[in-house]
């Protein structure tokens, strides 16, 4: 059964291409390649791209920048390559808009499960075949979700572009209006039971949420922490 998902890897290295490029075209992929951002821009320019491979040391740019780059103008999910992928390094992704983060060297198997839990939790939820239907919006405090279109609006009709991780834990807090939800299961809620485990990950994933909800990101009234528990979203929800 093919995915009819295209995914594209940009990496310097030709060898980490071709590896990569063969076991996702084996798992029945649509694969691109770019090896420096030149390359990437003009694929994605021209090209429906539905999930991005991104290695952090290119000839012409730095992985990171063209991270944040990417998601001020997409919510195209961004899995972050690199040699070094300890908590600090996911804590800055994130903080740059990537989705996941997986080190070199790395498993054939464990990437694809990475990427496949990213696109499932990036496209699934509006899928037809889903036997749960979302409703088209959900309303709170000032703000409404369009969860056909992915966008986040202000009662003045603003648009507030979110990250695909921030739009998924955004989700799953208004789907579970005034519960507390520990730091775990927001976890496997949002980013889907393969993920590593990494506390660090969902307080950075607030955090940016939190600057673009909350009127004081620093004294939060919609999500709150509560020590020792995890955090609880707080107003009423109203779904169309």
């Amino acid at each position: 059964m093919k995915h009819s998902r295209q995914i594209l890897i940009v990496d310097d290295n030709k060898e980490i291409l071709d590896l990569i490029s063969q076991f996702l075209i084996d798992d029945d992929y649509h694969v691109l390649t770019a090896s420096n951002s030149r390359e990437m821009k003009k694929i994605m320019s021209e090209s429906q791209i539905h999930l991005v491979l991104l290695g952090l040391r290119l000839p012409d740019d730095d992985g990171l920048t063209l991270c944040r780059k990417i998601r001020t103008n997409s919510n195209i999910p961004i899995i972050i390559l690199t040699a070094k992928c300890d908590e600090i390094d996911r804590v800055i992704g994130l903080e740059m808009g990537a989705d996941d983060c997986v080190s070199k060297p790395f498993g054939s198997r464990e990437l694809l499960a990475r990427i496949k839990a990213v696109i499932r939790r990036t496209y699934d939820f509006s899928s037809p075949e889903n036997t749960y239907e979302k409703p088209n919006f959900y309303n709170f405090d000032t703000w409404k979700i369009d969860t056909s279109k992915r966008e986040l609006i202000s009662k003045d009709n603003v648009i507030t572009p979110l990250s695909t991780g921030e739009f998924t834990l955004l989700i799953a807090f208004v789907e579970r209006p005034q519960r507390v939800l520990s730091r775990d299961q927001l976890l496997i809620i949002a980013r889907g039971r393969s993920s590593v485990i990494f506390d660090r990950s969902i307080d950075t994933q607030v955090s940016r949420l939190r600057r673009k909800i909350e009127i004081d990101p620093k004294k939060p009234k919609i999500v709150k922490t509560v020590w020792g528990g995890g955090y609880i979203f707080t107003p009423d929800v109203i779904k169309e």
